[in-house]
């Protein structure tokens, strides 16, 4: 199925960035483009995405037996820049038949330029039947639906060594300010900074520092400030979002506090998820901030498989809240949308969007599906047990990714390098600043 997209003139990159200005807004822009038929049911199914390396190892690995048993061979290809090129590959017409995002806004801008597929009937369906219908909505564009969720991630956990937790008689913070007053408990027992943080991630360099902001807008502020925030009727000038950088510095930027045997602060951009694994595993540091995926980077450093459990080498906690109590969370999600509408990709983006797919990548290990029928126990792993116990019990209170749902010239664009440009000591209302200038008007 190969060259499976509509050939259409090329436009600017910038200008297909900057269609959607917030979830559901792109009905008043402009006309979608009704797609007719595209594609070639040949048999095999192309898809493209962002997972490499092991997760790619899992993902081909999870669909390997409905391959043979319905005939079709699915060819996958993994890039870590795969966010970059897709709108490229979009707009040449040499799209993959399906392609999975890790940013729904990124899917909004390419649909209202006519790129995506809105959903078949039949898996739209199976999507309805499901997925909560929070998740539906991250890809709904007025009427119609354009992805399918497939993967998510819970964000918000501050991994830390039960043993030296245990050692110092400490337990989990409930409120932020307990969790600064730990910070320097920890700092001054054991004379070096307890964190480490990386934002170093190829083309997606500064992603780890948005996390930061998300998760701290939504649990100071709440959802209906977040959710202004998205659509950018709050800007990042506003005070609520200037006061998250500035909660978020007390630890990232404080020299004392965070890379011990890194460097200084600076020294974050240049630190790679994989370096914080490996420091956390070596006891260098003793806290950091990362997101459920961070499973498979502790085994992919690790000479074993690393014991994370209550009781195990590494454990974690959720980012506490301002007040104790109730504890809103982000999530993360992959989304498969298509660019071909034949037999054969209608049938393999139907079969992703299942339950019976889900339960075959999860026990897997290493992945969590935002299925609504799933339960802790279709994983092997004890944090994503814990993980989806969260997700299926809070769904009020959880939101995706801000990053993740603005549109994509700020949020895989001036979001992710301004909060490099925030490490390097721009200031708060610089970057702010930088960023609500981005933003796609109309």
């Amino acid at each position: 199925m190969g060259t499976s997209a509509v050939r259409r003139f090329v436009l600017p990159l910038a200008a297909l960035a900057i269609a959607c200005v917030t979830l559901s807004a792109c009905s008043s822009g402009g006309a979608m483009v009704a797609a007719g038929h595209v594609g070639t049911a040949d048999g095999v199914v192309k898809i493209e995405g962002p997972l490499i390396g092991t997760d790619a190892t899992l993902l081909e690995k999870s669909w390997s037996a409905w391959e043979s048993a319905n005939h079709i061979t699915i060819d996958y290809t993994g890039s870590a820049n795969f966010q970059e090129q897709i709108g490229d590959e979009a707009q040449q017409g040499n799209a993959p038949d399906l392609a999975i995002f890790e940013q729904p806004g990124l899917i909004n801008d390419l649909a209202t330029r006519g790129y995506v597929q809105k959903l078949p009937a039949a898996v739209q369906s199976t999507v309805n039947s499901t997925f909560p219908a929070q998740w539906v909505g991250y890809t709904t564009i007025s009427s119609g639906d354009y992805a399918a969720p497939l993967l998510a991630k819970l964000n918000g956990w501050v991994f830390y060594s039960p043993s030296a937790f245990a050692a110092l008689n400490l337990k989990a913070p409930a409120t932020w300010s307990q969790l600064l007053t730990l910070t320097e408990y920890l700092r001054a027992k054991n004379n070096q900074p307890p964190w480490c943080e990386g934002f170093s991630s190829n083309a997606s360099s500064g992603a780890a520092g948005e996390a930061w902001i998300d998760d701290l807008v939504l649990r100071e502020d709440g959802t209906a400030v977040y959710d202004q925030w998205i659509s950018h009727k709050i800007p990042f000038t506003d005070p609520a979002i200037q006061k998250a950088f500035a909660d978020a510095g007390e630890i990232l930027k404080n020299k004392d506090w965070v890379n011990a045997g890194a460097g200084d602060v600076t020294s974050i951009n240049t630190t790679s998820t994989a370096q914080v694994a490996t420091a956390l595993e070596d006891g260098t540091c003793l806290l950091s901030l990362q997101p459920s995926s961070f499973l498979d980077d502790l085994e992919r450093t690790g000479e074993h498989s690393t014991d994370v459990s209550p009781t195990g080498k590494l454990w974690a906690f959720m980012l506490p809240p301002v007040t104790a109590g109730s504890n809103p969370f982000t999530e993360s999600g992959d989304f498969v949308a298509a660019f071909s509408n034949d037999a054969d990709t209608v049938k393999v983006q139907q079969y992703l969007a299942s339950t019976a797919w889900a339960k075959s990548r999860m026990r897997l290990g290493g992945a969590i599906s935002p299925a609504s029928s799933i339960t802790p126990s279709d994983t092997p792993d004890v944090l994503l047990n814990a993980s989806v116990a969260l997700m299926q019990g809070a769904s009020a209170d959880s939101r995706l990714s801000a990053s993740d749902l603005m549109p994509s010239v700020v949020g895989e664009g001036t979001f992710l390098s301004g909060m490099v440009q925030w490490i390097n000591g721009t200031p708060d209302g610089s970057v702010a600043t930088m960023i609500d200038g981005s933003w796609p008007q109309g």
